[in-house]
């Protein structure tokens, strides 16, 4: 169900699941005209808390046109997807005997159907590796800048297109990044 938000552009996608609901927040564009929208942190993503983090990257939209990002909703290759990604966490977490006092959180980002677009999101999945060095940077009033801490992904879901599989893999093998890419478990020998 798409809801309209304060920005023209933006639009939430909100679907139930058991007894939580999830939303997306969709937009046009990638960078709004109201500079208040957290739009680079949220836009084309969904975050769940929980002890160990798990990545997913699903083509949610279509290729966008004309120098935008992302196209149309894709609800039966995309959104499904998305909804099972969060169906299995949720079946997890509730069940106590499989992962005692351990919850499953995930980061879930779009691929818009596009390869050079879900290789700039999966960078998404590294910033927790990687070192922040704010020791030369100081804030107007002279404060060192606070960074907000990264979730630390373990493993990522993903892409359906192995176009995009095979570049997102090529960047997150670089940091020992697990990466499943086949709903389908491996022939057995």
């Amino acid at each position: 169900m798409a809801r309209e938000s304060k920005h023209p552009s933006l639009s939430l996608y909100c679907f139930l699941m058991t007894t939580k609901c999830y939303c997306l927040l969709v937009s046009a564009t990638q960078k709004p005209s109201d500079p208040q929208l957290p739009l680079q942190e949220y836009a084309h993503s969904i975050r769940l808390d929980g002890d160990i983090m798990l990545g997913g990257l699903f083509p949610v939209h279509s290729r966008g046109e004309r120098g935008v990002p992302c196209g149309e909703l894709k609800k039966e290759k995309g959104i499904h997807r998305l909804e099972a990604m969060l169906f299995a966490i949720d079946l997890i977490n509730k069940d106590p005997e499989l992962l005692p006092n351990v919850t499953l959180g995930a980061r879930i980002l779009d691929t818009c159907s596009r390869d050079t677009y879900a290789l700039e999101q999966s960078l998404t999945f590294v910033q927790a590796l990687i070192e922040r060095d704010g020791s030369d940077v100081r804030c107007a009033n002279g404060d060192p800048p606070i960074f907000a801490k990264p979730d630390k992904v373990v493993g990522v879901i993903g892409a359906a297109a192995s176009s995009v599989s095979i570049m997102v893999a090529n960047i997150l093998r670089l940091f020992k990044f697990l990466l499943q890419t086949s709903p389908h478990p491996p022939p057995s020998i």
